[in-house]
């Protein structure tokens, strides 16, 4: 356990955003975690738990506390048939986990590669790309009470998985940390393939394998998304809006060449980023926050925004979407801080 106090956030943030927390404490093992979630004199509050930062927008220093677990190791837990259980802590670089299955010709990841943030961070957010999402893999997630040191299990409709969404996210936000996050996976794996321009970047590389749907998101994704080593940015601001088909179909009289897919019966999923370079935001920019000019659903910190400054480009955006097209767009990263 290492403890730190008044330091600065800047690189666990993936915005790059200069504010400071008043404890920041990095966590290597489950036994000091429950130690130190039982011993309410070692935290000074509110807390708040992190993994790559890639998901936060702070807007002011944070007085509380920031805790990072940074649980390590990937381990096969159980070959059954034609699947395979394995297991990551919550802080195993994502990426790397994907890579690693893929490796070992293990399905079901492939389709998430080079998406930032940790193991744990996939159980909270249900990280999804290419029509794949982690919920549809997790088998189980294991976790710490915050308020009493507790350990506990979620299986995986107790996680109740979502869009982009978790009962570590609605419900349980800020209640449990999560230590290790079980995912079944397929030896003969079913590939997706069929969701957006993913087919026609894979057949470039070749026939469809674990490896060539990987190396087509990765090129995809490298192709339309910035990187937050080179510009600071938290990957997709916005979450795709899911409307009613009836209002769906009124946008597409309107607006016919409009991206939209079904969602469940009734309802229609639209393209949010679409919507925002309709309005023309795509590659603007008020001071140092701005909008990716290949992809308008991320917003960029072009040197010296501030988190206030991000934050109202995304209203901005979001009164812009609305008054177009009447529709609500829900952010995906979160707010950390007075707005």
């Amino acid at each position: 356990m290492l403890i730190c106090k008044k330091i600065s956030l800047k690189k666990y943030n993936t915005f790059g955003l200069d504010y400071k927390a008043e404890c920041l404490i990095r966590l290597s093992s489950i036994r000091s975690t429950v130690s130190l979630l039982q011993n309410e004199n070692m935290l000074k509050k509110p807390l708040l738990i992190i993994g790559g930062g890639s998901n936060l927008l702070f807007t002011e220093d944070f007085k509380g506390t920031v805790i990072r677990p940074e649980f390590r190791g990937i381990k096969v837990e159980k070959e059954t048939g034609d699947s395979v259980l394995i297991s990551a802590g919550t802080g195993v670089n994502w990426d790397k986990l994907v890579e690693w299955s893929v490796s070992r010709g293990y399905g079901g990841l492939e389709n998430l590669s080079l998406i930032p943030g940790t193991a744990g961070a996939s159980a909270v957010q249900n990280i999804g790309a290419y029509g794949a999402e982690a919920g549809n893999v997790i088998e189980k997630v294991k976790a710490v009470s915050v308020e009493d040191g507790s350990l506990a299990e979620f299986s995986n409709s107790e996680c109740r998985f979502g869009y982009r969404n978790s009962i570590f996210k609605s419900e349980l936000k800020g209640k449990y940390l999560i230590t290790k996050v079980y995912y079944r996976l397929n030896i003969n794996p079913l590939l997706k393939v069929d969701y957006g321009s993913l087919n026609d970047e894979i057949k470039k590389l070749g026939k469809p394998t674990l490896f060539n749907v990987r190396e087509a998101v990765i090129n995809i994704r490298r192709s339309k998304l910035p990187d937050p080593d080179l510009i600071g940015n938290a990957g997709s601001f916005f979450k795709n809006p899911v409307v009613k088909e009836a209002l769906a179909m009124t946008m597409l009289k309107m607006f016919p060449e409009m991206p939209h897919y079904n969602d469940t019966p009734g309802f229609k999923k639209l393209a949010a980023g679409w919507m925002i370079e309709k309005c023309g935001w795509m590659g603007k920019r008020i001071g140092d926050a701005g909008v990716h000019n290949r992809q308008a659903l991320v917003i960029v910190n072009h040197g010296q925004a501030t988190g206030e400054e991000i934050y109202n480009l995304a209203e901005a955006i979001r009164k812009s979407v609305n008054d177009m097209f009447g529709v609500n767009l829900e952010l995906e990263v979160e707010v950390v801080g007075t707005i």
